[in-house]
């Protein structure tokens, strides 16, 4: 079983994001489920929603305690809650900053650590700086969860028309960004 953990903030859509993998999943012929757990419901405090998928059904019900990724859609949680515990040793993980990994100093962390611009690539696109589509494009890059395409078709199918196009647009985006990231290792060690 597959086990993501989204951490953001009442606004940014954490809990659409987890809905629209598991639809993703689900398109892919999976089984999914997604839910959330927050506590005072007011823009800006924070989030986290939770999603899990497998090939066969899926009977726990309770949150993600052990991802095997996490998404973090606001980079001043890492200063404000645990945002990763629990985290597998080999775990991944993806946040939504133009700095990188060192710069926010995760250097500790052991398995891998990718930023993407999700606010910007959001602007840049729907108009609104709202990531959450914007990462989960970055999410099937890394951890191969789901394809782009299933995930494109899941946004398209919850946001019809213009939105769907431009939300669309911005997961390939940070599908690509991510690719390339996972490129310059290889690109470095060969010099």
């Amino acid at each position: 079983m597959f086990q993501v953990r989204v951490h953001g903030r009442g606004g940014q859509g954490a809990v659409t994001a987890a809905e629209l993998l598991s639809v993703a999943a689900f398109l892919e012929g999976r089984y999914a489920q997604a839910f959330p757990s927050f506590g005072s419901e007011r823009t800006g405090a924070p989030v986290m929603a939770f999603c899990r998928i497998d090939d066969r059904p899926i009977r726990v019900r309770e949150p993600v305690t052990r991802p095997d990724a996490l998404v973090i859609q606001d980079a001043t949680l890492l200063h404000q809650v645990d945002v990763f515990e629990g985290l597998r040793a080999d775990g991944s993980v993806l946040i939504n900053s133009p700095s990188s990994r060192d710069e926010l100093g995760l250097t500790t962390l052991t398995g891998p650590v990718f930023t993407v611009p999700a606010t910007t690539i959001a602007l840049r696109h729907v108009r609104r700086p709202v990531p959450n589509i914007v990462l989960l494009g970055g999410l099937a890059a890394v951890t191969g969860c789901v394809t782009i395409d299933s995930l494109i078709a899941a946004v398209q199918e919850r946001f019809p028309g213009e939105l769907g196009t431009a939300n669309a647009a911005a997961a390939r985006e940070a599908y690509r960004h991510i690719r390339v990231q996972r490129e310059e290792p290889a690109h470095a060690q060969a010099d």
